[in-house]
């Protein structure tokens, strides 16, 4: 069994309780306009190209198959519509100037890395994450990894944006030991204005998630003008009051850390000029969660 993925985080401490390692999967199917991953999007190898790093040896020119790499006045070039992310040039870029976001691995792959940090999972309770992109867009690869861990009792957490048909992934989500979820935008229009899709299902998704028994991690992402509003917050935590699972309600502030992938792809960012929000606007969105009662908050 092979699946897509960008990266596998060791002694990751943001991605569920205790020590973990993260799995990203690569392919989603939200088009989030603030989106920190953006090479986890596409399903596809993409190549990430970082002219700060280059040294300007050349060695990339000669081994690309399509011709989307030059040297024009003693300058490198890249030609980015010739290129197929076959990867050539990256792996004889030992500067980093040129990197890959996406590699197809087996299971055995991930699990010879997963299980060099048996022995922190048990001392911290921790495990393994599998998120994205999102992994469900991988459902039979994320499927066998999740059999393989508890194969090894090795607990394990999911992120997921909840766009999915329920019963198609509820086998699997029967099998996992925590469930974070995102709830981005109660409002349906904005959230599809944002998004690209209606949160209808989304929010069902979130309600029939609560009778599976497993522990429950909701979480909002802070947008500065999409999401972080007082009404939007105190809506959501009015929605997730009377989960009967839901471990807490995560808040988490902006990451401004996937400009210099938006650059690397080539791609524009709306939210290239926006910021972490600060301890006081954090405090009130806080208090508009806590002001709906019954929900333990947390500020991420």
């Amino acid at each position: 069994m092979y699946g897509m993925i960008t990266d596998i985080q060791r002694f990751s401490l943001n991605d569920g309780p205790g020590i973990r390692t993260t799995v990203f999967l690569k392919g989603c199917n939200l088009h989030c306009a603030w989106c920190h991953n953006p090479e986890t999007i596409r399903k596809k190898n993409e190549l990430m190209v970082y002219p700060a790093n280059c040294i300007g040896c050349g060695h990339c020119v000669p081994v690309c198959p399509s011709g989307a790499r030059s040297i024009a006045a003693g300058v490198l070039q890249f030609d980015r519509s010739r290129c197929t992310a076959c990867g050539a040039c990256a792996a004889v870029c030992f500067p980093g100037a040129l990197k890959m976001a996406g590699r197809s691995v087996s299971v055995a792959e991930v699990m010879g890395e997963i299980l060099q940090d048996r022995a922190y999972y048990a001392d911290s309770g921790g495990g393994v994450t599998l998120s994205g992109g999102e992994l469900f867009c991988q459902a039979e690869f994320a499927d066998a990894l999740i059999d393989a861990c508890r194969e090894e009792k090795i607990p394990v957490a999911v992120e997921t944006n909840l766009n999915w048909q329920f019963e198609s992934v509820r086998p699997i989500l029967e099998k996992l030991d925590l469930i974070m979820f995102d709830v981005k935008i109660f409002d349906s229009v904005e959230h599809k204005r944002w998004t690209g899709v209606e949160n209808a299902e989304l929010l069902d998704n979130a309600r029939r998630l609560d009778t599976l028994d497993r522990p429950l991690i909701a979480r909002t992402p802070l947008i500065p003008g999409a999401t972080d509003s007082a009404e939007n917050i105190r809506a959501i935590a009015g929605f997730l009051r009377n989960f009967r699972n839901l471990r807490c309600y995560e808040l988490l502030n902006f990451n401004p850390l996937g400009e210099s992938k938006y650059r690397a792809l080539e791609e524009k960012n709306p939210f290239v000029s926006a910021r972490p929000l600060k301890p006081e606007a954090l405090n009130r969105l806080r208090e508009a969660a806590e002001s709906v009662g019954n929900l333990t908050i947390q500020i991420g």
